[in-house]
């Protein structure tokens, strides 16, 4: 398995607002950790060099039940 996922920074230009930095994440390694879309991460600054992708918990699924039915 390949543990290198090289990426670029890209920045996002819109007209009347600040430049934003968007870095994508490669499906390869979304597949590895088992992301999944709209689930929500944060980044944890270690130092100058270094971040952490950390989850958040997941708020409990609102499904409801089918027993007793």
């Amino acid at each position: 398995m390949q543990v290198e996922y090289p990426i670029k920074v890209q920045a996002i230009r819109s007209k009347g607002r600040p430049v934003r930095l968007f870095v994508g994440v490669p499906l390869a390694l979304a597949a590895a950790l088992g992301l999944e879309p709209g689930e929500e991460v944060q980044w944890e600054l270690v130092d100058r060099e270094n971040l952490y992708l950390v989850r958040q918990p997941r708020p409990p699924s609102k499904r409801r039940s089918r027993r007793g039915k």
